[in-house]
């Protein structure tokens, strides 16, 4: 592996302590999510991280290293916690099997593990379920307060493990698409902005119904997580300034078909992609322009798929798409080595 020029700047804090801090900036954001769709994020945040574990374990007991180190430094429950909120809360079982899986075994282990991994491996793991089980992956629910059902953690876990729902309720009961889902789809159907607003219960004030909230406490997360060093202002700033800057200048231009900046910013998983998937400090850009670059790159990829793409969001792609940029953006953005010119 080749070594950049020094200097060479050492971070105090080892990785784990980094990670258990990265978990704590997620929790406010994840009482939140459970808040707004119940007890099936906790059922998958818990299973995916018992399954990232074991399959840390598996794979490293099979290349021969050492286990406890590797297993104990956070990354894997990282991996667990971004994959888990990224599904829909009755997702079943083995859609986060398979996902977790294949984020920690293949995307992060099989290229050499922490430290290696040229792509997210969260979001390598939400792709990968995305394209492969669509019909799984966009069964969201409705907000509690839409929906009016609210099934305790028991009865959460049995609709994910034994797909069973509590006598007398059914899946369209409870299910709903996306705010970013019903405006595309309702767009696409020749209704306005306003119209597709006023027509569905899934819309708040600024952006989707809960999703206000619950991106309102990830950016609180992600400001506590730059206060306390972990990771820099340059991303979450570029990025989110991409999809602003995107976002206004087609509202704008046509305020009737291109929703304002507002709700992109609070809706989906912008705030979480924005300071905790982007910010991966594996597969991001190291250098502070590349940095910027690279969020910027995010954030106008995001606007486009999600006005113009298949998918209703766009993080995971553009975060992936961005990761296979990052050598080539590190290398022309190196900042001038101390005692030359140039």
């Amino acid at each position: 592996m080749q070594t950049s020029s020094s200097p060479h700047l050492h971070s105090a804090a080892p990785v784990s302590s980094v990670m258990l801090r990265v978990i704590y900036a997620l929790i406010p954001g994840v009482i939140a999510y459970i808040g707004v769709f119940g007890w099936g994020v906790a059922v998958n945040v818990v299973f995916a991280s018992i399954v990232a574990l074991a399959s840390e374990a598996v794979t490293l007991a099979v290349r021969g290293r050492p286990i406890k180190p590797f297993l104990f430094d956070g990354s894997a429950l990282v991996t667990a916690f971004l994959l888990a909120l990224s599904l829909p809360p009755f997702a079943p079982w083995w859609i986060t099997l398979i996902g977790t899986a294949f984020a920690i075994v293949v995307a992060k282990q099989l290229y050499g593990g922490l430290g290696f991994n040229p792509f997210n491996p969260a979001m390598a793991g939400y792709v990968v379920l995305l394209i492969s089980f669509p019909r799984e992956m966009t069964q969201w629910l409705a907000p509690e307060t839409v929906s009016g059902h609210a099934l305790s953690f028991v009865e959460a876990a049995r609709v994910i493990f034994n797909g069973a729902l509590p006598p007398g309720l059914t899946l369209d009961a409870v299910s709903a698409a996306t705010p970013l889902d019903t405006l595309k789809t309702r767009l696409h159907l020749g209704e306005t902005v306003e119209t597709a607003r006023r027509a569905s219960p899934v819309f708040g004030s600024l952006g989707g119904l809960g999703w206000e909230w619950i991106n309102g406490l990830f950016l609180l997360g992600g400001l506590w997580m730059i206060y306390k060093k972990i990771i820099t202002w340059h991303i979450p700033l570029a990025l989110l300034g991409g999809l602003f800057v995107m976002s206004l200048v087609f509202h704008l231009y046509n305020s009737g078909a291109y929703v304002a900046p507002v709700f992109h910013l609070f809706s989906g998983a912008a705030m979480l992609g924005a300071f905790f998937i982007a910010t991966d400090p594996v597969s991001a850009c190291t250098t502070p322009r590349g940095k910027l670059y690279y969020g910027a790159g995010v954030g106008i990829l995001t606007y486009i798929i999600r006005t113009w793409g298949g998918y209703p969001d766009g993080i995971a792609f553009s975060v992936l798409l961005m990761n296979m940029a990052v050598p080539l953006i590190d290398h022309y953005t190196q900042p001038r080595v101390f005692g030359h010119k140039d």
